[in-house]
């Protein structure tokens, strides 16, 4: 199974604020875990909210909303994409990650991603 494994905005991640050297070291070497373990696919952070955008849609309008966008925590500031047995495992291996904050508070999202197969049961159209 594929997993999105994302980590939380912090307002320091939105104010585009650097992880520590101590913090990059970390990561990086739990990035090396994950890649010798055979589960990561991918992996990256993401600049803060301001340097993006959004587009809106309803019905056939589209409205581009430029960042940045309120509630840090609801933003992902970096992702990790990993192939897992189980979310289980996935669980583990969030577990074992340094905290992506540094020292303050953090939080990671685990999401399983649909697979082509999740659609093979849908009804035809009409």
């Amino acid at each position: 199974m594929r997993v999105m494994v994302m980590v939380r905005a912090t307002d320091a991640s939105e104010r585009g604020e650097r992880p520590s050297r101590e913090l990059l070291g970390a990561m990086g070497r739990f990035n090396e875990q994950l890649a010798n373990a055979g589960i990561l696919l991918a992996a990256d952070g993401l600049a803060p909210s301001s340097a993006g955008a959004r587009v809106r849609f309803s019905g056939r309008t589209r409205t581009v909303v430029d960042g940045p966008f309120a509630g840090a925590k609801e933003l992902v500031a970096g992702f990790w994409l990993w192939q897992v047995r189980s979310l289980d495992e996935a669980i583990e291996w969030a577990r074992r990650c340094p905290n992506p904050s540094g020292q303050g508070e953090s939080e990671i999202e685990i999401r399983p991603l649909y697979e082509p197969e999740d659609f093979a049961t849908l009804p035809a159209d009409g």
